[in-house]
């Protein structure tokens, strides 16, 4: 295939196609970073030599005067999930021999996210990745015109090309589809903060599916990811013998089971359970719980690409598909008697 692009120089998703890898792998091969076979490299190589592909020349010039540093923004909070994207993509971004300056900060208020935001950009980052678990937040930063290339981690139904997602819609489905395989009707829902958007995922998830399968809706609280709220549930959730609850997430699941129990209802024996996240500990529970799992570490490795992709091509305009969770069976769910 020779380069056939007329008066368009050939891009970096060009030689994707003529390689026939992805454009991750193509960037990977640029960037000289590791985990790429010779075979491939050769091949993704003889695809820019034949298109007679560079990189954009406007982003070759910023080369020397860029510092090698990412602003990196999240939730000042320790809940598992915003840690582990920013542990994951702080490894990626050494990986690529990029320096990452962190920024912790209330990640439900706009304005304080933006202050955030500016103060990284007088420091001349290179790039900036906002991990958002807000839905004001996610539509606040949508907005901005940042001057950089700019990454957002976010849950939402809407795909763009700034933004990375693992899917929390299609993992809370699975849960539930498990749930209502194994013969559980009222499947309750013990939901993240409100204005949560892993919340709104979810419950998306959770209603849809049991639309899908002509069950009702049953009870729904809102908790704030804590165990002490999945503890609090049963006082505001009616969980009978029978019942199943589907968590938001591990934390508040550890809570509820704690909480059952001094109830004298037996997890699975009398409520089923699946959580959410696959925490290190959920294995070692008990009983251990079903989860589903969510791949922090492919997240972080795909914030890194698409900014790599942007300093290296200038404004990316594709959309990258979300990232699929697994539903990890284990001993919190049970088959009911007749199901």
């Amino acid at each position: 295939m020779a380069q056939d692009q007329g008066a368009r120089a050939a891009n970096i998703f060009d030689v994707a196609r003529l390689a026939g890898v992805s454009h991750q792998t193509v960037s990977r091969v640029i960037n000289g970073l590791p985990n790429v076979r010779p075979a491939t490299k050769e091949r993704v190589e003889q695809a820019m030599k034949q298109l007679r592909y560079s990189p954009s020349p406007a982003a070759r010039a910023l080369v020397t005067r860029r510092t090698r540093t990412i602003g990196l923004i999240t939730s000042d909070s320790v809940d598992y999930g915003p840690s582990s994207i920013a542990m994951y993509f702080n490894r990626a971004a050494r990986a690529a021999r990029y320096s990452v300056d962190t920024v912790t900060t209330d990640g439900r208020d706009p304005q304080t996210v933006k202050r955030s935001l500016e103060g990284l950009l007088r420091q001349r980052v290179d790039a900036v990745v906002i991990v958002v678990n807000d839905i004001e937040v996610l539509e606040m930063v949508k907005a901005l015109d940042v001057g950089v290339p700019l990454v957002v981690a976010a849950s939402t139904a809407r795909r763009g090309p700034q933004l990375v997602a693992i899917d929390q819609y299609r993992g809370a489905r699975a849960a539930v589809r498990h749930l209502a395989e194994l013969g559980h009707t009222q499947i309750l829902h013990l939901a993240g903060p409100e204005q949560a958007t892993d919340t709104i995922e979810r419950l998306r998830g959770w209603r849809d599916e049991l639309a899908a399968r002509q069950l009702e809706p049953a009870e729904i609280h809102f908790g704030d990811w804590t165990a002490e709220s999945g503890y609090a549930a049963p006082d505001a959730l009616d969980i009978s013998r029978g019942a199943a609850v589907f968590v938001g997430n591990d934390q508040m699941s550890i809570g509820l089971m704690s909480a059952l129990r001094r109830r004298n209802l037996v997890v699975p024996d009398d409520v089923s359970i699946v959580g959410f996240d696959d925490i290190p500990e959920a294995a070692y529970l008990y009983p251990p719980l079903t989860t589903v799992r969510q791949d922090f570490a492919a997240l972080g490795q795909m914030m890194m690409q698409k900014v790599l992709i942007a300093l290296e091509e200038g404004e990316d305009e594709s959309a990258d598909t979300p990232l699929p969770t697994q539903l990890v069976v284990r001993e919190s769910t049970r088959q009911l008697s007749g199901g």
